[in-house]
């Protein structure tokens, strides 16, 4: 993962569990380090030894998405906002797998990347049902 990429608030995989960027920060070697929490853990580590959070339809519906078609080629979800949708190719080729933004396609394969073009669209992390580890402080 490049570190540049990352915002706080952010979901990311360390140890094959799902934490929260709630620190970005350099270290004496000018490395960049990670302030991450979930239910059980705060911990700092190396920017490095996290991982990104693949884009799931498990993941897409705690982020307010709905299925609404399937098809031998293609499943796609849909947002409440009607301009917002993503689609998962089911063809070896996955050309059309990604985000649709204004039916603009964006490749967007990890959480932390739809959260940071959500963030841009609308100025705010996007909610998430189900799911405890964002926080929503002002």
């Amino acid at each position: 993962m490049n570190a540049a990429d990352l915002k706080i608030k952010n979901l990311v995989d360390y140890k094959n569990q799902t934490y929260t960027i709630t620190e970005i920060f350099h270290g004496a070697n000018h490395d960049y380090f990670v302030k991450i929490e979930n239910d059980f853990h705060s911990i700092s580590v190396p920017a490095d030894s996290i991982k990104p959070i693949q884009i799931t339809e498990e993941w897409l519906e705690k982020f307010g998405f709905l299925r609404t078609y399937i098809s031998e080629q293609r499943i796609r979800y849909e947002r409440p906002e009607t301009f917002i949708k993503y689609d998962f190719d089911l063809s070896s080729k996955k050309i059309m797998e990604g985000l649709k933004i204004y039916g603009n396609s964006i490749r967007c394969k990890y959480i932390h990347e739809f959260q940071n073009i959500f963030s841009c669209l609308f100025g705010k992390e996007p909610a998430t049902s189900g799911f405890g580890l964002l926080k929503t402080e002002s």
